[in-house]
C-alpha cells in the first residue's frame, strides 16, 4: 500500500530496534491488533504455525516464514498472572502467528530464536480491561520478558485510501504522545475516546488497544515516543516504556 518506499523509514527503525533495546529478551509476549476473542486467549503452542491473515497481496507474501518457537511454560505463567488479578483467560494451542507478530519481529529479530507467546485482545476492546491485563503482566518485565503491543497509532483505512486529513492525524498524535508521556498516563489512555480526532484516527480501536496493554505493564515506568513518520499522509508514532 502506497509507493514502494512508503515503509522504508519504519523498516530501518525496526531493524535497529533490537540493538537499541540492548539486552536480548529471554522471551516475548506480543499483543496484536489482529486477534480478538471473547476472553483473553494465550497461544501455548510450542511451535505456532504461520497465519497469513490478509488477502490480495503478491504470492511471495504468503511464503514468509518466521519460525520462532512458542513457550507453553510462559503461556501458563501469563495465564496464572491474569488469574491472580481475577482476569479470566484460556489457552489455545492451534492458532498461528498473525502478521501483527511476524512482520515486525522478522525485521527486529530476524534470527527468530526468541520464544514468543501471543496474547489476544478481549472482545469489546474496553480500555480499562486491557490496562488491567497489562498491570497483571508487569512481573514478566522483571523476568526478562519483553512485552510488545503491535498495532498502529493511526488506523483509519478509509482515511488512507481517500486522503488523510493531516490536521486530524496530527491532533490525535500530539494528544497520544502527551498521554503516553504524562504521569497520569493510564487515566488519559483509559479515556482515549475523548481525545481530539479520536474516532478519525481510530474508527475502530483494535490497533490502539495493544498500546494500552503495554502501558499497563509498565507500572510507574515512564513512556516516551521513540519513532515518528508520516505515512500516506498520517502521522504514525511508536512508544517505549521503561527505556
Amino acid at each position: 500500500m502506497g509507493p514502494p518506499d512508503t515503509w522504508n523509514k519504519m523498516r530501518d527503525w525496526l531493524a535497529q530496534l533490537g540493538s537499541s533495546i540492548g539486552v536480548t529478551p529471554k522471551a516475548m509476549v506480543v499483543v496484536s491488533g489482529h486477534w480478538e476473542e471473547p476472553e483473553f486467549t494465550i497461544n501455548n503452542s510450542a511451535h505456532p504455525p504461520m497465519l497469513y491473515d490478509y488477502s490480495g497481496f503478491p504470492p511471495e507474501t504468503y511464503r514468509i516464514k518466521y519460525d520462532a518457537p512458542g513457550s507453553p511454560e510462559l503461556a501458563q505463567r501469563v495465564s496464572d498472572l491474569l488469574a491472580k488479578s481475577e482476569i479470566p483467560s484460556r489457552l489455545d494451542s492451534r492458532r498461528g502467528y498473525d502478521h501483527g507478530v511476524f512482520i515486525p519481529l522478522k525485521v527486529i529479530y530476524p534470527k527468530a530464536d526468541i520464544p514468543i507467546v501471543q496474547l489476544s485482545l478481549k472482545s469489546g476492546l474496553d480500555p480499562a480491561t486491557h490496562l488491567a491485563a497489562g498491570r497483571a503482566l508487569e512481573p514478566l518485565r522483571h523476568e526478562g520478558v519483553l512485552i510488545v503491543g503491535s498495532g498502529m497509532s493511526y488506523h483509519n483505512m478509509r482515511g488512507f485510501m481517500q486522503g488523510v486529513p493531516v490536521s486530524a492525524s496530527d491532533r490525535f498524535d500530539t494528544w497520544l504522545t502527551h498521554a503516553v508521556e504524562s504521569p497520569e498516563r493510564n487515566e488519559k489512555l483509559k479515556n482515549w475516546q475523548h481525545a481530539p480526532a479520536a474516532r478519525e484516527a481510530h474508527p475502530r480501536e483494535e490497533h490502539l488497544i495493544p498500546l494500552l496493554v503495554a502501558a499497563g505493564a509498565a507500572g510507574d515506568e515512564k513512556g516516551a515516543r521513540i519513532f515518528s513518520d508520516r505515512v500516506m499522509g498520517a502521522t504514525i508514532s511508536a512508544y517505549e516504556f521503561g527505556g
